[in-house]
Order: C-alpha cells, then structure tokens, then sequence
C-alpha cells in the first residue's frame, strides 16, 4: 500500500462501501459528492484496481474492493486507536500527603474536574510528597501531581511544568494536651524553644523540609531531630503523641483525633501549590484539571496574597512568571 495513503482516501472508501451510493456516503462525511468521487478515483488510481462498478442505477463493489474492505476497516481501527490513545486512557495524578485532605488543592481540584468531565476518567492515588511525585513524572508513571515545585531539584524543574493554583496557609500540628495547643492560632515567635518537625527524614518531601527550613532559619527557630515517617492517619497520632515536637503542616488538612492544627501569624507562612506535569502530556483530563483549578482559585482568591504574610523568595518567582 502507498506510503503516501492519507485516511481520508479509506474513509471515504469504507463509507461509500457500507452505503453503496455516492450522495449519502458523502452527506454521512459531511463532504461535496464531488469531492468523494474524486478521493475514490485517487484511491483506485494508487492501488492500481477498481474498487466500486458504478451505473447510472447502481454502485457495486468488485472483487477488488470486497477483498480490500475488512482490511481497510482495520487500518482506520488502529488509526483511530492511536489518535485517540492519550484521551482513551485514564489520568493518573498524586494527591501527596503534603495537599491533601477536605479542604486542599488537590481534592478541591480533582472535585471540581470530575464534575466538569464525568466521561473522562481521573484516577487519584496518594503517596509521598512531590519530591517522589516528580521523578514519576519524568519516567511516565504518572501524570500529573500537585506541591511545592519551588522545593525540586533544578534538573526536575527543567523537565516539568508548573501551574501555579493556590497559596496555601502553613500551621502546626501538635498533640491536644501540648503546651501550646490551647489557643486558636500560633505566634512564629511562640515557637522559640520548641523544635519543629519539617518532616525532614522523608525523602518523599524535601521540597516540604526546604520549605520549613528556610522559614525556621529566617524567623530564629529550629527544627527537630528527623525521624522516619510515619503513614496514615492512626501512624501519624502515633508519631505526634510518640515525638511531641510542632510538626509543620498546612490549614484544612485531615482531622486526627488528640491532635490540633493551629494557624501560623506574624507573620502569616504560605506555601505555593503548583500543577505539575510533563511538557508533553496531551490529555483531555489536564485540560479539566486546569480549567478546574482556574475556577476555584477567581472564586475564592486562591492566589491572591494576604497581608503580613511570608513566602519564599523562589515560590514568588513562579509566581511571575
């Protein structure tokens, strides 16, 4: 067959052959009469074969063009299949553990596109931080994620876009009967004497402990001795009543029991959460998550940064961009 073969010739060879009349094959392609004669002839003409008898009273097929249908509407059923590949199959995006919970980006996010797309099919998983999330990216396991892209390393920022959705609030988690868990929200300065975990022995989220090392080092605090992370919601409890320390968190995530989350001021720390995703992904189901994402953040002012607040330096450059 001639590599120069264009599928337009093939279906409109398929359809003239189901509907055996060149007026209601062309209205079914939505093309002139004319124009799919003229594609059937070249059809022929590259072939080397007739593949229709035409009368003023009838369109037949000949031998030729019996023999050459099943295997043309195969062609077109691969075509078509390729095409199609990126759409046909599911989405898989990371809602971490650092944005996700009732009141996060990622949840938020992913709601509002399922809504938007139900045809579409959006498959969440959760595991570590965006650190891990990136390197999944890369090698084509996932497709999209959500976190603190500012935090990557810069060989995984020049592999990936970044989207920016939301700045975030950071707080502290701690056990109720703490010290300082009796109040509504918690100084920065009220944490002068009091190590504060940034998650830092967890690979999966060193864009999370860049982030809480560089607001502990520009406010006079330190952080805590790192220890494995735990899992889960049950782990975690565990590890606070375990530990102790003021492990940095962000506002509206899960809620633990014996466990309070207290909003940081004075100022107030944020945090940019950012879509990210491979340059090359072509998939309805990033268009929805973007547009979602778009919505929820005119709606409700998620990029719009409160007074007294604290962002690093890098996060407000994505910003601009």
């Amino acid at each position: 067959m001639p590599a120069d073969l264009h599928p337009r010739l093939l279906r409109g060879f398929v359809t003239t052959a189901e509907t055996l009349h060149f007026g209601r094959a062309a209205e079914r392609l939505h093309v002139a009469q004319q124009a799919l004669s003229r594609d059937v002839r070249t059809l022929e003409r590259l072939l080397g074969d007739a593949l229709f008898t035409r009368t003023t009273r009838s369109v037949e097929l000949t031998p030729a063009g019996r023999r050459l249908l099943p295997k043309v509407r195969q062609l077109l059923a691969l075509h078509d299949e390729i095409v199609a590949g990126e759409a046909a199959r599911p989405l898989l995006m990371d809602l971490n553990s650092d944005v996700s919970g009732p009141d996060l980006t990622g949840d938020r996010v992913l709601e509002r596109a399922r809504a938007a797309w139900p045809e579409g099919e959006l498959l969440a998983r959760f595991h570590g931080g965006l650190a891990a999330a990136a390197a999944a990216l890369v090698a084509h396991r996932l497709d999209v994620s959500f976190g603190r892209f500012a935090g990557l390393t810069a060989g995984l920022q020049a592999q990936l876009v970044q989207v920016p959705v939301r700045l975030e609030r950071v707080s502290v988690m701690m056990t109720a009967d703490h010290p300082l868990a009796d109040r509504s929200v918690l100084r920065l300065a009220d944490l002068v004497g009091h190590p504060v975990d940034i998650c830092a022995g967890n690979p999966a989220t060193t864009e999370w402990a860049d982030l809480g090392a560089r607001l502990l080092r520009e406010h006079g605090l330190v952080p805590a001795a790192p220890h494995v992370p735990p899992v889960g919601v049950d782990e975690t409890v565990r590890y606070m009543a375990r530990h102790r320390d003021p492990m940095l968190t962000t506002v509206g995530g899960l809620l633990m029991p014996e466990v309070v989350n207290l909003p940081l001021v004075e100022p107030v720390p944020l945090t940019l959460v950012s879509l990210v995703h491979r340059p090359d992904l072509r998939h309805p189901g990033l268009a929805a998550l973007v547009a979602a994402a778009a919505e929820l953040g005119v709606e409700e002012g998620w990029l719009r940064r409160p007074p007294d607040s604290w962002l690093p330096a890098s996060d407000a450059a994505l910003m601009a961009r």
